[in-house]
């Protein structure tokens, strides 16, 4: 079971601040779900959730959007919340030493609702970016890493365009063509429907 909320708020780093709306991915069953970015309001991830136990809250980066409801949604809930750890520097912007979380690992396995995730360590977007990969569901969690129409943005400090170009290359256009994948914002799209356009972002830089 995939089911999704869309929340609103802003994303700031480097002085700037931008409006942004968040694709916040639960999955799991009617029991238990795992949440992937809790972003911008904990009460509506939690009531999407309803009744069902939230085993984990999976932040694919720290980026002040994807994560700045995941300590209220902790405590709402009980849930552990899920970061690697390069990506520490861009937590302690928001959260500082208050909020701890336990450190995610490339290739990490999360069961939950039967199936289960992998975790895929994709820097570029951020330096501790990652993907959930679910073969039974067919489906990719990307975050920001890769979106419908290409890489996620790579302009701003702890970014690298060649490190997301090479994590996309040797970690997600390796899966099955078919796979959807469910973007941290916007439309989802395919890993098939992505890779014939690898050359044209090479070419773009961006």
């Amino acid at each position: 079971m995939i089911d999704k909320v869309v929340t609103s708020g802003t994303f700031s780093l480097d002085g700037g601040t931008w409006d942004v709306d968040n694709n916040v991915w639960l999955i799991g069953d009617a029991r238990e779900v795992v949440v992937v970015d809790a972003a911008h309001d904990a009460e509506a991830i939690a009531e999407r959730a309803g009744g069902r136990t939230v085993k984990a809250i999976v932040c694919t980066h720290a980026h002040n959007d994807h994560i700045n409801a995941a300590a209220r949604l902790s405590e709402l809930t009980g849930a552990p919340i899920l970061l690697h750890p390069d990506d520490q520097v861009l937590w302690a912007q928001h959260y500082g030493p208050e909020v701890t979380y336990r450190p995610l690992a490339d290739g990490e396995k999360i069961e939950v609702g039967g199936i289960t995730l992998r975790v895929l360590h994709t820097p570029g977007h951020a330096p501790g970016a990652v993907c959930l990969y679910g073969p039974e569901l067919g489906a990719l969690f990307s975050g920001d890493t890769l979106f419908n129409g290409g890489p996620g943005a790579t302009g701003r400090s702890y970014s690298s365009f060649d490190t997301i170009i090479e994590s996309i290359t040797a970690k997600l256009l390796t899966l099955p063509g078919e796979t959807v994948v469910h973007t941290g914002h916007g439309g989802s799209t395919t890993i098939g429907a992505e890779a014939p356009h690898l050359r044209e972002w090479l070419a773009r830089g961006h």
